[in-house]
């Protein structure tokens, strides 16, 4: 009976995580996939006349591939992305770096003041940072700069994503730097081979699983931008409705009341991050051998 208990035991652990997961990942991902298959059509007359849902294929999917906002908001994710994803992960491997290097001072605090904005919410952040773009209240460009431009506004919409997000790829390299063997270093240094060289000749190269990882993590957050753009709208111009493709998913959902199309979209693009994550993970795991 014991035996058969202790049997029962990890199963009783993982379940409470497994059935988060299907209460809020896998059953509205399975009723988003029915509604993208639908669409409400008028039935009845006048009098006593409704709407209800009825199966339309994939023309959900045409219309959503079809619509010119969805691709022009998928262009500014991009562009936003060749910013984000290199300022991230260079960011974070610099950092790292630097606090790995045994004669660096008060390492502990500074590693918790770079982890710090990884904690503070997306929405908390561009609001903080939305201030500071402003002319009035801005302490880092006062008038001389636009920072919500018809271009600047790129800079600043990935500067937050930046700001929260160095952090935690910051410790992912920190501790795979930390769990190389301490003799390479010692080697190196009786060599005569500086810092620099360390760090150029051997640390990079022995974290690329790490940097690769966090270059993942990095590409699919910025496929879920949302909160820095949204935030930032009421202050910018610049800055539409359907500025990114979750932002145009929301205004076709909630907005245009459009749940269908908006369902199709939101296929497509669970697509396009498991195909990110595949070609990712396939690199990742090159990198490793």
């Amino acid at each position: 009976m014991a035996a058969r208990n202790r049997a029962k035991l990890p199963y009783l652990l993982v379940a409470p995580a497994v059935a988060l997961l299907t209460l809020f990942v896998v059953a509205p991902g399975v009723y988003a996939l029915v509604l993208s298959f639908q669409a409400r059509k008028v039935v009845g007359g006048l009098l006593g006349g409704g709407s209800r849902l009825v199966f339309v294929g994939f023309d959900n999917y045409g219309t959503a591939l079809a619509d010119p906002e969805l691709w022009s908001s998928i262009v500014r994710m991009l562009l936003v992305a060749l910013l984000f994803i290199p300022a991230t992960v260079g960011f974070a491997l610099l950092f790292a770096l630097l606090l790995d290097v045994p004669r660096v001072r008060l390492a502990r605090s500074t590693r918790l003041a770079i982890f710090l904005p990884y904690a503070v919410p997306g929405v908390i952040a561009s609001l903080m940072w939305g201030f500071m773009y402003l002319p009035a209240t801005s302490p880092i460009g006062g008038d001389h700069i636009d920072f919500f431009g018809s271009v600047t506004v790129f800079f600043s919409v990935a500067n937050v994503a930046v700001w929260g997000s160095v952090g935690f790829n910051m410790i992912v390299i920190f501790t795979a730097l930390r769990a190389l063997p301490s003799e390479l270093y010692e080697a190196a240094r009786i060599d005569g081979c500086s810092e620099l060289r360390m760090a150029l000749r051997i640390k990079v190269p022995l974290v690329l699983p790490a940097i690769a990882m966090c270059t993942l993590f990095t590409a699919l957050a910025s496929l879920q931008l949302f909160n820095e753009p949204n935030t930032l709208r009421p202050l910018s111009n610049a800055v539409s409705s359907t500025w990114v493709p979750l932002m145009k998913i929301y205004q076709d959902a909630f907005v245009d009341s459009d749940v269908n199309k908006a369902a199709a979209t939101s296929v497509l693009f669970v697509i396009a991050a498991l195909a990110v994550s595949f070609v990712a993970s396939r690199t990742v795991s090159r990198v490793n051998r």
